[in-house]
């Protein structure tokens, strides 16, 4: 399986002039562990829940700084034509969670870990 079946063609993303207060609000709306952040429709990083919590966790006020102080930035990407198990490895290697997709410079969605170890384990699984 290709991680092209596990995006879904959008992916949360904000701004790299939100407050870490926005962006943490923005991950519990969408139920999700990480946004994009970009500028204009350029990638320029992620934010995690690690991300937020380190910045609380270090004395950020969240309303008053942005995450392009927390992000991730120019993250790593997938291309949509990996394997499964091929990104898996490489997840577990790096020790990120969350990795963008992107096909020619647009982005396809985040997969993560959890998106991964869910296609993996699932009996309908294509090769």
């Amino acid at each position: 399986m290709k991680l092209r079946a596990l995006v879904s063609g959008s992916a949360t993303v904000i701004g790299f002039e939100t407050s870490v207060a926005d962006a943490a609000e923005a991950l519990i709306a969408n139920e999700v562990g990480s946004v994009v952040v970009v500028d204009g429709r350029q990638l320029v990083g992620i934010v995690t829940e690690r991300d937020v919590v380190r910045a609380i966790a270090q004395g950020a006020d969240p309303e008053e700084e942005t995450v392009s102080d927390w992000m991730s930035d120019a993250p790593d990407t997938f291309s949509p034509d990996v394997d499964v198990e091929e990104a898996a490895a490489w997840l577990l290697e790096i020790g990120y969670r969350h990795m963008p997709v992107m096909d020619e410079g647009e982005l396809l969605g985040v997969v993560s870990l959890r998106d991964i170890l869910a296609a993996l384990t699932s009996p309908d699984e294509e090769s």
